[in-house]
């Protein structure tokens, strides 16, 4: 007996235990999913945030989009509109008078022919490179000495030489107008690369096509030495001895920039003053630190043209009929194309009356076409440069035997 209630005893007491046990593990497992459920509920929620933020920064990027797009589109409408404005509808309006006719001019612009018994002036543009070489001394001398036909401006471009000459050149390279591939058996030779020496061994004929269709200065055996390159010493002197009476008009160009070009203003200002023409030219220049250089260093001294920028500033205020203040404008002379393609017509008298009530000088490049010449001249154009000084010369006495002049 004793040992059977041992035995149920210690029986009882595994079986405690064993419910014990059971329970702690029970216990234990309900812990365990609780704390799993937890985590797994804690996982869920920062899911469930980055979600909600990824929500969020989608919506305020189709927010932000949205009112771009609502921004952009007035603002784009309002550009299309200016540039409508400006480059289609306003030009079209440009043969319209912004000022009343301007037939008489009392100023002291002497570049502004109104009233002139001489009529608007003729320009030999290069020194008339349609009749003979280019900037050359037989171009001029054709200008001077011809018994066909005069003119009132001689008009040519300078360089700077290597060793510090100036030269008339209108490229920067000297192939287009002479044999400089040839002689020194390479191409794109500049003038600022060669000495004085050294282009005086070209001939700047060499590529001259006659009227006729020839090339008379090809396979010669001695380059004649007028259309071997000038110097601005050599052709001023040859045109103060033709011209003594101080009656021509110069247009220069400074084709160089920059330093160079600042240098080529300083030496071209010295020869004006030594020739005593200072008062009868014009300087051009297509860069716009030359311009602002002349106006620093010259202003006052040296009439000059308006560069592109301000000629394009001119345009538009004519366009918009603005009243400009001529004391701020740094110019006297636009020297201006007709228009550009067909378009920007720049040759209308209601153009050329509005720069003349401002008293600025209006003078066109390059004009080698008749019925040009004489749209030009009916609008009052002040001067006409040109390739064919011979064709101007007799349209402009045409139409002043006609009385259209």
């Amino acid at each position: 007996m004793q040992d059977e209630f041992k035995t149920e005893v210690g029986n009882a007491e595994v079986s405690e235990y064993a419910d014990v046990n059971t329970d702690k593990a029970e216990a234990k497992s309900l812990t365990d999913n609780e704390a799993a459920n937890k985590d797994c509920g804690s996982e869920n929620g920062i899911l469930s945030e980055i979600s909600a933020k990824k929500d969020a920064q989608a919506a305020e990027k189709k927010r932000r989009k949205k009112l771009a797009k609502q921004i952009a589109i007035p603002i784009l409408s309002v550009l299309l509109f200016i540039f409508v404005l400006n480059i289609l509808i306003l030009p079209l309006t440009g043969s319209y008078a912004r000022v009343g006719s301007v037939d008489t001019y009392d100023g002291s612009n002497q570049y502004i022919t109104l009233g002139d018994e001489s009529g608007p002036m003729l320009s030999a543009h290069r020194a008339g490179g349609d009749l003979a070489p280019e900037e050359t001394l037989s171009a001029f001398k054709l200008c001077m000495e011809s018994p066909d036909y005069s003119v009132d401006i001689v008009e040519f471009d300078l360089h700077l030489t290597k060793d510090g000459h100036l030269v008339l050149m209108h490229d920067h390279e000297v192939d287009r107008t002479s044999d400089g591939p040839i002689v020194f058996g390479k191409k794109k030779v500049k003038v600022q690369d060669k000495t004085l020496a050294e282009l005086k061994t070209l001939n700047f004929g060499y590529n001259f096509q006659a009227p006729d269709g020839s090339y008379p200065y090809r396979n010669i055996d001695n380059v004649p030495d007028d259309v071997r390159i000038l110097t601005l010493d050599e052709v001023l002197a040859y045109l103060a001895e033709q011209r003594p009476d101080g009656d021509l008009t110069y247009i220069i160009e400074i084709k160089d920039k920059g330093r160079v070009g600042k240098e080529a203003m300083d030496k071209l200002y010295a020869a004006m003053e030594k020739f005593g023409i200072t008062d009868k030219t014009i300087v051009g220049t297509f860069n716009g630190d030359i311009s602002k250089y002349i106006d620093d260093v010259y202003g006052g001294k040296v009439k000059r043209s308006a560069g592109i920028l301000e000629v394009v500033n001119f345009y538009y205020a004519f366009l918009w009929g603005v009243n400009q203040n001529t004391d701020k404008l740094g110019y006297d002379v636009l020297q201006i194309p007709m228009g550009f393609n067909g378009f920007f017509d720049l040759s209308t008298k209601a153009f050329i009356d509005y720069a003349h009530s401002l008293g600025i000088a209006v003078q066109y490049w390059t004009i080698n076409d008749e019925d040009d010449m004489r749209t030009l001249l009916k609008n009052g154009a002040d001067a006409i440069m040109t390739d064919n000084p011979e064709l101007a010369y007799a349209v402009k006495q045409d139409m002043v035997n006609n009385g259209e002049l």
